[in-house]
Order: structure tokens, then C-alpha cells, then sequence
């Protein structure tokens, strides 16, 4: 069973440990082109937004295109992008306990007591394929093999993708042996030979195929699993009520950025080629299939089908006790995202994306 203890982050990260944490394990970045502060602002609003790798992969960016064409900007928002190793790692979930910063968070850690909410689902969509290396030809031949536990080892999202993977061919954690990782080795580790199966994003694909052809997809992770709920972003209770006005400006701001991944292509692949570090044929075909396939919502991009879905998969798994199982309201903040929502014109339908 995975636990987050609350009571371990309070201990472990004071507001100083914090603060060593976040020089340790997140980098800040300057947009490729900068925008300019609104003059219409009395002052400028700082916030802390975290994305969950380092670097950040293509569905993780919009934070940095709201930057960029100036969505924070014109909403007297100053933006300052930390990147974790994971979403589920200790640093990320302290951070939005703590209420230093709004960046990922799932239903598992409110089941386990984390005084927080969701304020903003990104991507409902799982955007990864679980990649394999060439001697892996069903997920039954996973038994005995090393696969990636990148993004906060046990518990983290590949090993929790490893898990689901592994479910299929009636296999267990303990029947292959995890590796931890830091979330920029997950494609090194996979060409190497170090791992045999990983969750990769589709841009890791294009250059995994491409350098070494013999890997293959052994699964596509939204066939598999269409109803979980990939990456919303949250805030502490304690933030939401000490700014709330501040959170409902971001997610506004996050909203439109979203928006223009889809409408202006020519402006956001460079800040996002800039972000992620990869090369813009390996983020042509990453943003080529995250928008066909509306990974990146338009709207709030919550679901109460997508997010119930997912806390009772992770009743299953054993990740939250059946007793404490959140409703759909203690995990959402609905409201917020009404307001915010109805701040950018209200929801809207890009091509047959709607979320």
C-alpha cells in the first residue's frame, strides 16, 4: 500500500528544509522570449508553479507558454516555474501542502489526509505509451525484468504505470525488480539496456525509436486505462483561503494557455522546445499527437466520471483505505474553476476537444 504521510512532510519540511529542497530539486527558467509586466497592475502577484520533470516533457509546458505570451502577465501574475523529480515525489506534494507553490497532485493524497484541492486538470489524459526493450514481446515476459520507478520510486507514476502494466499478465511488483531514477534518465535507461520497460511521452518515443530502433510499445497507457485522470494541479487549503482571488487568476491565465497550444502553434513550439530541452522534430511530433488526441484540456479539464474512476482504481490497488474514499467535491474545487472558467469567456470546443 502506498502511504504519504502528512505527519512525515510536517516533520521533514519545515519552511526551511522546504526551501533547501527546492534549490536542490527544482531549476528555475526564463522563457525563451520574456513578457513584459502589465502596466495596468499596482504590483505584480508572485507565485510558484511547479511542473513534475525536470526538464519537463511536452504535456508539462503550458505553464511555461502562459509565461511566455504573457497570459500571467496580463493578470498582474509574476510566475516563477520549479521543476520536481515527479509529481508524486516528497518535495512536489510538500510544496502544495505547505502552500509554496500550486503544481501536481492526485486524489490519493487528500485520501491521506493532504488539506488541499484541485484547482485545474491540465491533461485528463494519459498522454505515454509503456515502451519496451526489444526482447519483450508480451507483458508476461516483464516477469523477472527491470522497469523504470522514475518520478519518486515506489508510488511514483511509472511504477505505478509498471504496476498496471504488470496487472494485465496477472503479475505482481515483486515478480521484477524496480529502478529508481531521476526523470530525465528514463529514456538514457531504456537505450542503454539499464531498464527493460518504461513509461515514455510521446516525444521520448519519436527519439527512442529513432535511436534505437529495436524498442517497441508494448502498450498504449490511454487504451489501458481511458478513464485515469493524468494531471490536475493543486493548492493548499491554506492558500486557497489566504488568496483565492490570486489561484482563480492562475488557473485563468493556465486556461488560456491551454488554449493557444491549440490556436498558435507558430508562437508556442519554440517556448516549448525551449522548456523541454528536445529537438523541435521530436516536439513537432509530441505537440502533433498531444492535440489530435486533446490530451491538453480547454476548459477546467475535470471530469467527475474521470476523477471517480481513478480514486476507486486506487481503492483497488490498495492505495486509499475504502474508509477515507474522498467524494468528487472534497477533491475538486469546483467553484474556482466555474469562476475561472467563465473569467476566459466561458467553455469552449476546440476542433472535437472540449475538456
Amino acid at each position: 500500500m502506498i502511504q504519504i504521510s502528512l505527519s512525515l512532510f510536517r516533520r521533514l519540511f519545515s519552511l526551511a528544509t522546504l526551501a533547501v529542497l527546492l534549490s536542490a530539486f527544482a531549476t528555475l527558467y526564463s522563457p525563451p522570449v520574456a513578457a513584459q509586466a502589465n502596466p495596468a497592475c499596482k504590483e505584480m502577484r508572485k507565485v510558484r508553479l511547479g511542473v513534475p520533470v525536470a526538464p519537463p516533457n511536452v504535456v508539462h509546458t503550458p505553464v511555461f507558454v502562459a509565461r511566455a505570451l504573457g497570459f500571467f502577465a496580463n493578470r498582474c501574475i509574476e510566475a516563477e516555474i520549479l521543476e520536481f523529480e515527479g509529481g508524486l515525489s516528497a518535495a512536489n506534494l510538500a510544496a502544495v501542502a505547505q502552500g509554496t507553490a500550486m503544481a501536481t497532485m492526485n486524489a490519493t493524497a487528500i485520501a491521506q489526509g493532504m488539506k488541499a484541492k484541485q484547482i485545474w486538470g491540465m491533461a485528463p489524459r494519459l498522454p505515454q505509451a509503456y515502451v519496451v526493450s526489444e526482447d519483450v514481446k508480451t507483458a508476461a515476459d516483464l516477469k523477472g525484468k527491470r522497469l523504470s520507478a522514475t518520478g519518486g520510486g515506489v508510488g511514483g507514476f511509472n511504477w505505478v504505470m509498471g504496476r498496471e502494466v504488470l496487472k494485465t499478465a496477472g503479475l505482481k511488483v515483486d515478480d521484477v525488480q524496480f529502478i529508481s531514477q531521476a526523470t530525465a534518465g528514463r529514456l538514457p535507461g531504456l537505450i542503454s539496456g539499464q531498464i527493460n520497460g518504461v513509461a515514455l511521452h510521446p516525444e521520448d518515443i519519436f527519439l527512442a525509436q529513432k535511436q534505437k530502433p529495436g524498442v517497441r510499445i508494448l502498450v498504449d497507457l490511454s487504451a489501458l486505462l481511458p478513464k485515469y485522470f493524468f494531471n490536475a494541479y493543486g493548492a493548499a487549503e491554506s492558500l486557497l483561503a489566504r488568496d483565492r482571488s490570486m489561484v482563480r487568476d492562475v488557473v485563468s491565465a493556465l486556461i488560456e494557455a491551454n488554449r493557444a497550444i491549440y490556436t498558435q502553434k507558430e508562437k508556442v513550439v519554440p517556448v516549448i522546445v525551449g522548456a523541454t530541452k528536445k529537438s523541435p522534430e521530436a516536439v513537432n511530433f509530441a505537440y502533433d499527437y498531444l492535440t489530435k488526441n486533446c490530451v491538453w484540456s480547454v476548459n477546467t479539464g475535470f471530469s467527475r466520471d474521470r476523477t471517480e474512476w481513478s480514486i476507486n482504481n486506487a481503492i483497488e490497488n490498495g492505495d486509499i483505505q475504502p474508509e477515507k474514499k474522498p467524494s468528487y467535491e472534497q477533491v475538486v474545487e469546483v467553484k474556482l474553476g466555474e469562476e475561472a472558467l467563465a473569467a476566459v469567456g466561458g467553455a469552449t470546443k476546440i476542433r472535437n476537444c472540449a475538456d
